[in-house]
């Protein structure tokens, strides 16, 4: 009886890990405008990349940028995809006390749903800087939906929006946008050097229930066929 046990549970194991996964997609060359982001120009930049062969549904979704130069509190940029628009960041650190945000120079930065502290406010805490200016660490997506030219004092009331978990659910194979946009002229000139969307997929509902089907059909086939034969076999 052990041993269906352990058969029982591989095959289980087999048919839903292969529905499964954790995908890496970066993203370094063949920019627009060599990955530059325009100074002081709300038409920004956008990078759009096909994603393909990725098995199961989003389970979660993470985002590296790699900026270097430029102003961080002049930067707007947003995730698009299949409908679903993630603000990643809208001009950090302004506020009714900071019209013009914060003043360190590029992100090389992980942005996920999972992290404790908001990437626009990451100078009320603990943060890091590499030896370029650029900030590092993990942060939660900025969300906030307030357009990027709006009054310091809109950034303190308006709550966060959609977060990357909202991409939960989607099938990944598709069409993802990169949107950056320095909105405020000044503070030199920012540069994309990579990005990187990480998706982990889970198994579809169905694939899930049919692979449990197929585990509950092997154990009783195995039980029908062992059931014929004496203890001493067994």
């Amino acid at each position: 009886m052990n041993t269906l046990k352990l058969i029982s549970v591989l095959a289980l194991g087999c048919s839903i890990t292969a529905q499964a996964g954790v995908y890496d997609n970066t993203f370094s060359s063949g920019f627009a405008n060599s990955g530059n982001i325009p100074a002081g120009n709300l038409s920004g930049w956008s990078d759009t990349e096909t994603i393909s062969g990725e098995t199961g549904v989003i389970g979660s979704v993470s985002v590296n940028l790699d900026i270097s130069g430029g102003f961080n509190g002049s930067l707007y940029g947003y995730l698009e995809y299949d409908g679903v628009i993630v603000t990643l960041l809208n001009r950090v650190g302004v506020s009714s006390g900071n019209s013009f945000g914060y003043g360190d120079s590029g992100f090389d930065i992980t942005l996920s749903s999972s992290a404790v502290n908001n990437i626009h406010s990451y100078q009320s805490g603990s943060y890091s800087l590499n030896g370029s200016g650029q900030l590092t660490g993990t942060w939660a997506p900025d969300g906030n939906t307030v357009s990027p030219i709006s009054s310091p004092s809109s950034f303190n009331s308006n709550p966060g929006g959609t977060g990357l978990n909202y991409l939960n659910g989607l099938n990944p194979d598709g069409t993802w946008t990169l949107f950056l946009a320095d909105v405020v002229s000044g503070g030199g000139a920012p540069q994309v050097i990579s990005y990187g969307i990480d998706i982990t997929t889970v198994p579809e509902p169905v694939n899930l229930a049919l692979g449990i089907f197929a585990g509950l059909f092997i154990l009783g086939s195995l039980w029908r066929k062992m059931s014929g034969k004496t203890t001493a076999d067994i």
